[in-house]
């Protein structure tokens, strides 16, 4: 339960592990880029396992996914992960390489999907546009968001704003806007369920201060960041974070005490111009006080 925008104390709280299932860990383009013989798209092809990455996305447990992208079924079928059980989908904005409509089309009924429980989809008024104007323009002869679209691909989307915490499942979520252009509407978010805490900010440059505020204002402690690194060691931030704007990020978060004491800092989001392989970054991450994720692991906290 809310009280002014926070949660009423709650004595007791049942303590579940959360299980967080990387099923992609790259920038739009993945890595290696397939059309590229940079060297370091070129060493991830050498070494294979955790330097080839699919796009991002991300999965909670077995039942919440973040952002429905091109990759989820490349994914499921390389890691052997279910997604079977997904009922919630926090969509982070509606670009390409993070919303991938036809998955809507594919696990409904009317494709031989069976079993599939509703989706309830979570997003921007804006990204819920922008995913609408796509759906009819490209897959479907009616609106994804008319009543057609709720029966007949078992759905029900979820407008939703920043800074107003909201509620389902066993999930309590607050989004933040994202730093990230070119369009309106882009989302982090800050997730808990059962007494674990974990903070999803991909696709943004830094963090903008409303969003450090916000911490503080919900009083927000996480056992787990994920943050954008789509910028390696040797190249500035823009759009996006870099190397050592992570960095910068993790000693912020440490230092106000937004990540708990024992908390891990993972990077994701990785594009192949600026970062190298995997073992490479990996070792460059530890040196600085935070982690790099690869797909297909899975952390508890």
């Amino acid at each position: 339960m809310l009280v002014d925008g926070r949660p009423k104390p709650v004595h007791h709280i049942e303590k579940t592990p959360m299980i967080i299932t990387f099923l992609g860990t790259s920038a739009a383009n993945a890595f290696p880029e397939a059309f590229c013989s940079c060297p370091n798209c070129i060493q991830a092809r050498q070494l294979g396992g955790p330097s080839l990455r699919k796009r991002s996305a991300l999965l909670v447990n077995a039942d919440l996914l973040l952002d429905l992208g091109p990759d989820i079924m490349a994914a499921s079928q390389s890691h052997s992960i279910s997604l079977t059980g997904i009922r919630y989908c926090l969509q982070t904005h509606p670009h390409a390489d993070h919303l991938d409509l036809s998955h809507l089309l594919s696990r409904s009924p009317e494709y031989g999907t069976t079993g599939t429980p509703v989706l309830d989809f979570f997003a921007s008024p804006e990204t819920l546009q922008k995913a609408s104007e796509t759906f009819t323009r490209d897959l479907a002869s009616f609106s994804l968001l008319s009543p057609e679209a709720e029966t007949q691909l078992r759905l029900k989307l979820h407008p939703i704003a920043p800074f107003e915490p909201f509620t389902f499942g066993a999930y309590r979520v607050i989004a933040f806007p994202a730093n990230h252009t070119p369009q309106p509407g882009a989302l982090l978010y800050a997730i808990e369920s059962r007494g674990r805490a974990l903070f999803y900010g991909t696709d943004t440059a830094a963090l903008l201060e409303d969003t450090w505020q916000a911490f503080r204002r919900f009083q927000l402690h996480f056992d787990l960041v994920i943050l954008d690194h789509t910028y390696g060691p040797q190249q500035p931030g823009s759009d996006h974070l870099s190397a050592w704007e992570v960095i910068e990020t993790v000693q912020r978060l440490r230092a106000e005490g937004v990540l708990k004491p024992g908390g891990r800092a993972f990077a994701t989001l990785i594009a192949h111009e600026g970062n190298p392989a995997h073992p490479q970054l990996a070792a460059f991450a530890a040196q600085h006080g935070y982690e790099v994720a690869f797909d297909g692991l899975a952390l508890e906290i």
